[in-house]
């Protein structure tokens, strides 16, 4: 059984066991799970639901794994015959979680 989840503006098809890197956001101290109540659709095969735009009554339970930064990515503005050139990077910040449950 999977679910397709929407956070942070980017769907995820998530089954438990799954790992997914979504972004980083202001947790209660200790809070070591996570609800996704925008689920999209759920099931498999036949069995399938397809919210509009959310299914009614589902939602995905995960454990937060820990938080991470993901791969440094180079912004580069460059005008040829001008000397202008400027050169800075970013690194996003993510939170690791692994999905534990999938309540319908």
């Amino acid at each position: 059984m999977y679910a397709i989840i929407e956070d942070g503006g980017r769907q995820f098809k998530v089954a438990p066991g799954d790992k997914v890197y979504v972004d980083l956001r202001d947790l209660a101290e200790g809070q070591s799970t996570i609800e996704f109540d925008r689920v999209l659709a759920l099931g498999e095969g036949a069995d399938a639901r397809i919210g509009q735009p959310f299914v009614q009554g589902a939602k995905v339970v995960a454990r937060i794994q820990g938080e991470l930064r993901g791969p440094k990515i180079d912004v580069v503005k460059f005008r040829r015959r001008k000397r202008y050139r400027r050169k800075t990077g970013h690194r996003q910040d993510y939170i690791q979680v692994t999905v534990s449950d999938i309540v319908s």
